[in-house]
């Protein structure tokens, strides 16, 4: 296994490679001068030229990435163009709050979507599997944004039962920090929860017709037994495929969610880059989130192993 996960690790450099190269030309093709940004329009040629220069703008792009990527090998990412902070720690910041809102928005998927795609699988065609389909259905059309709007204005703003907007650490206050991430957590995991209730109906209804099951069913074992100690665990193969595709999902969805509730996280920084042209920032922060969705990638085929010993690594 720890053959494999190194094996792993290593396809994995150079497609952060190809990912940091493309996104580092794209960004520094978008339209948006950042020397115009800090020095307002109107001002001199000749100051903005100077600027420039000083920030190593005016290099090729070429020289520009060898730079930044000998630096991104050491943990340097370079500075804020806007704050001088480094790009590094502002991440670190972000992440941790966007990291925990994606997982507290799986967690709510988890725990809907599972069991109800067990239930549908267990009675199909009766109306508890109809219900469970209509669910299913609204949760896959409803946009997570428009939810979370939804949200704001009848438990928020009309209730008044959560908060509006806004976030608290953790550390300062957890039952404020629970109070504040239950509505971008719904927001976040409904259509997630939806997608998992899904595969998991379908997958449960390919283990309960399986030969071993109808030849467990003959032996007397009790229909319950089976499906708690064989047919989830053989459903939930195909099912972690979905939630490692999902996880990644979540966190790119997760930064529309934070502006919707005004959440300091890594999406709300990487909207505010693109807007000033923070090329570092921007940089740094898309290539952290390809590394993100790698690490699920693996956390899931390592899952995989552990599930099903059929699929090990030989």
């Amino acid at each position: 296994m720890t053959k494999f996960v190194l094996q792993r690790l290593l396809s994995a450099l150079p497609t952060l490679l190809l990912v940091s190269a493309f996104v580092f030309t794209l960004v520094h093709l978008t339209p948006t001068d950042p020397v115009a940004q800090i020095l307002g329009e109107g001002a001199p040629a000749a100051d903005k030229d100077a600027l420039r220069d000083q920030m190593g703008l005016s290099r090729p792009i070429f020289e520009q990435y060898i730079d930044w990527l000998g630096g991104a090998v050491t943990g340097d990412l370079g500075n804020s163009l806007y704050t001088s902070v480094p790009v590094s720690e502002s991440i670190s910041t972000g992440i941790g709050i966007t990291l925990s809102l994606a997982i507290a928005g799986m967690a709510l998927a988890l725990l809907a979507g599972v069991p109800l795609g067990v239930l549908g699988a267990l009675r199909p065609g009766t109306l508890a599997d109809r219900l469970l389909t209509t669910v299913v259905a609204l949760g896959l059309a409803v946009p997570s944004f428009w939810l979370g709007l939804l949200l704001v204005l009848v438990f928020a703003v009309n209730l008044g039962w959560l908060p509006v907007v806004g976030y608290t650490p953790i550390t300062e206050d957890p039952g404020a920090w629970v109070t504040g991430m239950i509505l971008p957590a719904i927001a976040l995991g409904s259509h997630t929860a939806a997608v998992i209730a899904r595969q998991t109906r379908s997958a449960m209804i390919d283990a309960l017709e399986s030969p071993y099951v109808t030849t467990l069913l003959a032996r007397g074992i009790r229909k319950r037994k089976i499906v708690l100690r064989y047919a989830i665990k053989n459903a939930m193969v195909p099912v972690l495929a979905v939630i490692a595709i999902q996880m990644s999902v979540l966190v790119a969805a997760s930064f529309v969610i934070e502006r919707i509730f005004a959440v300091p996280g890594l999406g709300t920084m990487l909207i505010d880059s693109v807007v000033r042209a923070d090329y570092p920032v921007l940089q740094g922060s898309i290539v952290l989130v390809a590394v993100i969705v790698l690490l699920v990638n693996l956390g899931a085929d390592l899952l995989y192993g552990v599930i099903n010993p059929k699929v090990r690594p030989q």
